[in-house]
């Protein structure tokens, strides 16, 4: 399969998943990117601290990147923009979850990357190009930075 580094996550979307099998999350993300440091092939994801999915992500020592097929546009939508802390969003956007030794993804995803997490650390707001910055206003705290080791690529 040949990859896009720059629609892969812009245009198709993914679902970035975290936690147990027993208390999970997962949202839809359209800023990520896929490339190498440490000699480690690694996707890093961009996610802001008030996203529910975020604690997760601080707590866990894996995550999923998932991809899926246009037919699935719409539960990706919902995943995006319904949140896990009001209810049960997988249920509501008809997806399945399957859970792995490492992770978990949804048996819907066309492609996941296994992740183990390797880095995080937040965007300094005064590093943030001025005109990014509008992305910022009002209270909302900029992005973490968080990469992860592909350990596994399942499709």
């Amino acid at each position: 399969m040949q990859v896009d580094p720059f629609t892969k996550f812009d245009q198709d979307w993914a679902l970035l998943t975290a936690g147990a099998p027993d208390h999970f999350n997962g949202m839809t993300i359209s800023w990520g990117s896929m490339g190498t440091i440490w000699h480690k092939s690694i996707i890093t994801v961009y996610v802001r601290p008030d996203r529910y999915t975020w604690q997760f992500l601080k707590d866990s020592d894996a995550f999923t990147v998932a991809f899926f097929p246009e037919r699935c546009r719409k539960a990706l939508t919902l995943m995006g923009t319904l949140s896990g802390r009001d209810g049960d969003k997988v249920a509501a956007a008809g997806l399945t979850p399957k859970f792995l030794p490492e992770g978990i993804t949804f048996e819907e995803a066309s492609e996941t990357f296994v992740c183990k997490k390797i880095y995080m650390a937040p965007m300094a707001y005064e590093d943030v190009p001025p005109e990014a910055r509008r992305i910022y206003q009002n209270g909302i705290q900029p992005h973490y930075i968080i990469m992860g080791e592909v350990v596994e690529r399942l499709s």
